[in-house]
């Protein structure tokens, strides 16, 4: 399966979550086991939701080779949720997703907030993103958190061999123990040190 693919279902998985959010659960504070970098206060669901808005908003310029200083690094700030949040993180998957599968040339150069990456490898770094939070938040909203199983076997595949690497950089937590027969999903999210 072609990377741009594997984004779409990501992304396609997260907005799956989203659009199953109550609309008394947009305010609600995520869990002290919400796995997040931040560490002042723990973030309400709009907000963490507002923030892969705003990530997902760049997909298409960053998939255009634009830097952020040219579309204008102001450009995607505030409140892009605005009164109808479902439909518009929807509108903003959507052409994220578009311009996914739009590209050709998995390795010309993607200019991140992060650094410049190849296509392929930004790709991975935001499809990785979507799919652990879909999972994630689908288990704290009480929702089927089943993600795609070309999807779960693509990062499986990928981030088994490169665990301590992520661990290193503080991208994963240390592994949670689960049966060597648990199904590749479970396996997947325990080397994040994330519970299945």
């Amino acid at each position: 399966m072609r990377q741009t693919d594997l984004f779409v279902q990501a992304d396609r998985a997260l907005d799956g979550v989203v659009a199953q959010v109550r609309d008394d659960q947009w305010q609600m504070e995520m869990p002290e086991s919400f796995f997040t970098r931040s560490v002042d206060r723990r973030p309400t669901l709009r907000e963490i939701l507002n923030y892969h808005a705003y990530d997902d908003a760049w997909v298409p310029d960053m998939l255009a080779g634009r830097t952020m200083d040219e579309v204008g690094r102001d450009l995607h700030r505030g409140d892009l949720l605005g009164d109808d949040p479902k439909a518009r993180f929807a509108e903003i998957v959507e052409r994220a997703c578009a311009a996914a599968l739009a590209v050709e040339d998995l390795d010309f150069v993607v200019h991140a907030s992060f650094g410049d990456f190849p296509a392929r490898g930004y790709l991975w770094q935001v499809t990785s993103f979507r799919a652990f939070r879909a999972h994630e938040l689908a288990r704290i909203l009480g929702l089927d958190p089943a993600l795609p199983a070309e999807l779960v076997q693509a990062l499986w595949d990928e981030f088994l061999p490169r665990a301590e690497e992520m661990r290193g950089i503080g991208v994963f937590r240390e592994p949670v123990p689960v049966p060597d027969d648990a199904p590749l999903q479970d396996r997947l999210i325990a080397l994040t040190g994330r519970q299945p």
